[in-house]
């Protein structure tokens, strides 16, 4: 039988070598590469052609969810399982979005994270139903917008309502599982849609327009916990 090709990303060395020693220790599964950057994986995993990426969410130089989001239009084939320490609902919807075929927490043992592997390499999902009805049904509310910035897609409102609470680009990717280059294109592309010169003439418009601050999952609360 044709062993399982698989890559790992993380930026822990030992965490790695963990894994590394997990999988190969299987006889239908083969590690096939590793790095502990998301530049770097993208271009060895289009190389080494794997059946199922093992990708860390939060990374020195990006995300794991974007490498995914990255290969999933040019390797559909692809099996992305996303690896993370946090329970997060944020990096769970960033992950179905981007197309990946699990979630897993690192907390799960040695044997878990194989069945896990074998399962999404032969097409199952390791993310709960129950999980991804609730992001279908807020991809079908959608957020609340203003008429003057409904051109804006829900990535780029998301990341115009964190311009307005004052974050940088660097901690807007890290809450949004971006790269830092992604999202100075998207504060250019929202600019350019508002026509804007400024981020802080983009956060100025935010403040006034909504009145509102916004928790990062694309919906308006009004301050009294209502939504």
């Amino acid at each position: 039988m044709e062993s399982v090709r698989v890559y790992l990303l993380d930026d822990h060395e030992l965490v790695r070598r963990g894994l590394r020693g997990l999988l190969d220790a299987e006889e239908d599964l083969e590690v096939v590469g590793e790095s502990g950057s998301a530049v770097e994986a993208v271009q060895d995993i289009r190389r080494t052609r794997p059946v199922v990426a093992l990708l860390d969410v939060r990374l020195q130089d990006g995300s794991g969810i974007e490498v995914c989001r990255e290969l999933h239009s040019s390797m559909p084939e692809l099996r992305a399982l996303m690896l993370t320490s946090y329970d997060d609902d944020e990096a769970l919807f960033a992950a179905i979005m981007a197309g990946a075929s699990g979630y897993l927490l690192k907390l799960i043992t040695g044997p878990e994270v194989v069945v896990a592997v074998r399962r999404v390499a032969s097409g199952q999902s390791m993310i709960d139903p129950a999980l991804t009805s609730r992001v279908l049904e807020r991809l079908r509310a959608g957020p609340a917008v203003e008429p003057a910035l409904a051109g804006l897609s829900e990535q780029e409102h998301r990341v115009l309502m964190l311009i307005a609470e004052g974050l940088t680009n660097r901690q807007i990717g890290s809450q949004m599982f971006l790269s830092e280059k992604t999202v100075k294109n998207y504060v250019s592309n929202i600019l350019t849609k508002l026509g804007l010169e400024s981020r802080t003439q983009a956060a100025v418009m935010a403040t006034r327009l909504l009145g509102a601050t916004d928790d990062g999952s694309g919906f308006r609360h009004d301050g009294r916990g209502g939504r």
